[in-house]
């Protein structure tokens, strides 16, 4: 039977349950014989049905919870076996590689000469996706790897995309698709602010006393602090209007994450001349 018809049924039970209950006790206070043992067992029925009905509340959002957390592993292990997939491919092309640079001697005349093409080709080699998010891979939360690679391969094409772990054992104490959900708006907001200029993207994953710390950096133009302080404000936005809804997932995120005792916070930083939004989430 379907769950959401096991609810309903459930839930005319407990109905009825409660009328037939409040019938009788009207019935024996008219006939005179409701008496303290009456009223005594009529609360524990009271009692026994809204104990029933908070277990199943709990149980229902446990299944719940469950099932986004297996429809998350079905949606980005995929990617990840993509990558794995790639790196696979890769690793057979890495004697050819090692091969044309220890023979590139024969075929320049000058020792510059030599040296520029043989960094020419390593930063070709060291620029495939597959190489440069090798590290996606060795991080313990395989559901947010696979996460992150999605996002980086499907962002806008004028978009670089920089990713450093910095510890492999990524923890924490929310749900796969709490975490999911947050990082998500974090990274599109990062891909949607940098896409029209075109720039790059960071995104730094660390973990500290048992919590997940994502740093996720844009290039943006200089912002003043009382634009930096309205970010997480309902229905503030920074994009051009198009008859959307924008500037409710920060907001949401925000409230998210407090919910969840944890903490998201917003600043800038210049990196190598070029100034960056800073979104910073410890959950």
């Amino acid at each position: 039977m379907d769950r959401n018809i096991r609810k309903i049924l459930y839930r005319v039970f407990c109905m009825l349950s409660f009328l037939v209950g409040v019938y009788l006790i009207v019935d024996l206070k008219v006939s005179g014989t409701l008496d303290v043992k009456m009223i005594i067992v009529f609360c524990l029925f009271i009692v026994l049905i809204f104990w029933g009905i908070a277990d199943w509340k709990l149980n229902s959002d446990l299944i719940q919870n469950q099932e986004k957390e297996l429809m998350m592993y079905q949606l980005y292990i995929q990617p990840l076996e993509e990558l794995v997939k790639e790196i696979r491919a890769s690793q057979h092309d890495f004697d050819n590689h090692l091969n044309a640079i220890l023979n590139m001697h024969l075929t320049v005349d000058t020792y510059d000469e030599l040296v520029r093409r043989q960094l020419e080709y390593i930063h070709e080699v060291r620029s495939d996706n597959a190489s440069r998010y090798l590290s996606l891979l060795r991080i313990s939360d395989k559901v947010l790897a696979g996460f992150l690679y999605s996002k980086i391969i499907n962002s806008p094409e004028n978009v670089e995309t920089d990713v450093e772990v910095r510890n492999w054992k990524v923890i924490s104490g929310v749900s796969e698709h709490h975490l999911i959900e947050m990082a998500g708006v974090l990274v599109d907001n990062a891909y949607e602010a940098t896409a029209k200029e075109g720039g790059k993207v960071k995104i730094f994953l660390d973990s500290e006393d048992d919590h997940l710390v994502l740093d996720v950096f844009n290039q943006y133009p200089k912002q003043s602090l009382e634009e930096i302080s309205r970010f997480f404000e309902s229905g503030y936005t920074t994009k051009q209007r198009d008859g959307q809804k924008h500037g409710i997932g920060l907001a949401k995120v925000k409230k998210l994450t407090r919910n969840l005792g944890g903490e998201l916070v917003v600043g800038q930083e210049e990196i190598e001349g070029v100034n960056y939004m800073h979104f910073m989430l410890y959950i």
